[in-house]
């Protein structure tokens, strides 16, 4: 039976998106079986008005994306005790079908050691999967369910012991990779990640250049999540080959001077706790298609 298995789901805003906030509350609201239980976050803004059982914390600054929903985990107690999984959903998607919640349910239940389902994001006008929103290198057929080496952030579900076992997401990291590197600790804890697809949330296509702070981020953050978990002799080896793709990719000038401005910073700030992965986890993660070195 699935229906002992609890689901906390968490939604961080920043105030400015009202009607798409009420509407995703709805539609997990709607979720058939056991009620999903709802907290949310004002990440450096006030909330709207919210149903009385939603759990809420208004901060008094931004902490960034990982930040944020960190405080949001810690409103289901420590690290989500109070339930057994824990949604992130952004706060302009929406979960269109209801069963989701019995799916993921089912699949957590199911399989003990998956840790993380990542759901397929949808645009709402075309139903469309934009390439880069299928955690995997060969993602020409979203479609297709696998088990895969990372997660979408906003759309998404995590056991909760895999917060106590591997720890929650990287708050330094603000915005890009905070996924991966929550990914490649539960992974070297000994989880299983999956994509899947018949778990749909709604998401308007936009492109994640349109933050100002993207390409240094994209950039500090690729150097701290090696700096993290990778072992010595792979740093340099997957940074250089990330330092490359870049190159081959032909950014604009502004583009490139802010990412190697992010490149330089990774290097020079700090970057949280170093836990090096086991080489059977470099192993793992080669056999699944994914080294980390790409």
């Amino acid at each position: 039976m699935t229906d002992g298995f609890r689901l906390g789901a968490v939604i961080i805003t920043m105030g400015n998106r009202p009607d798409e906030l009420n509407a995703l509350i709805e539609s997990v609201r709607n979720q058939r079986g056991p009620a999903v239980e709802l907290a949310v976050v004002g990440n450096g803004a006030p909330l709207p008005a919210l149903p009385a059982d939603v759990r809420s914390v208004e901060l008094p600054e931004n902490l960034g994306i990982p930040g944020g929903r960190n405080v949001g985990i810690e409103l289901f107690g420590k690290d989500g005790r109070d339930v057994d999984a824990v949604l992130f959903l952004d706060d302009d998607g929406l979960l269109p079908n209801t069963d989701s919640a019995e799916l993921l349910r089912r699949a957590f239940e199911e399989d003990p050691a998956l840790g993380i389902v990542s759901f397929r994001i949808a645009d709402p006008e075309t139903g469309v999967t934009a390439r880069r929103h299928v955690p995997r290198l060969r993602a020409s057929d979203p479609l297709r369910s696998s088990r895969v080496t990372t997660f979408l952030g906003g759309a998404s579900a995590v056991r909760s012991k895999v917060f106590a076992e591997a720890g929650q997401l990287p708050g330094e990291f603000f915005y890009a990779h905070e996924e991966t590197d929550l990914a490649w600790r539960a992974l070297d804890a000994g989880w299983l990640i999956d994509y899947r697809a018949d778990v749909v949330l709604f998401h308007p296509t936009t492109s994640p250049a349109r933050h100002a702070t993207y390409f240094h981020n994209v950039a500090r953050n690729r150097v701290w999540l090696a700096r993290r978990n990778l072992p010595a002799p792979l740093v340099p080896l997957y940074l250089g080959v990330w330092f490359l793709l870049t190159l081959a990719r032909r950014p604009s000038g502004a583009a490139l001077k802010a990412w190697l401005g992010g490149f330089r910073a990774g290097w020079r700030e700090q970057c949280g706790p170093r836990k090096p992965m086991r080489w059977h986890t470099v192993w793992r993660l080669t056999r699944m298609g994914r080294p980390p070195i790409i």
